[in-house]
């Protein structure tokens, strides 16, 4: 599966992130992305961002 890139990535959409407490099991958390705390254009992991409700995680999907 292929992360999402930074600048595929904006405020206000919607994403799947796998929160630091789920990657080992892989379960995916569902939000609305508040702030995007990766600097680098690309991680292997996936961005880290920050959602509206202020958990943190890597975004695995984009969600429409």
């Amino acid at each position: 599966m292929n992360t999402p890139k930074r600048s595929e990535i904006k405020p206000g959409l919607k994403v799947a992130i796998v929160l630091k407490k789920d990657q080992r099991s892989g379960n995916l958390t569902e939000g609305i992305v508040k702030d995007i705390l990766t600097n680098s254009a690309s991680h292997p992991h996936g961005i880290k961002v920050r959602l509206m409700d202020g958990q943190v995680g890597r975004v695995k999907e984009i969600l429409e």
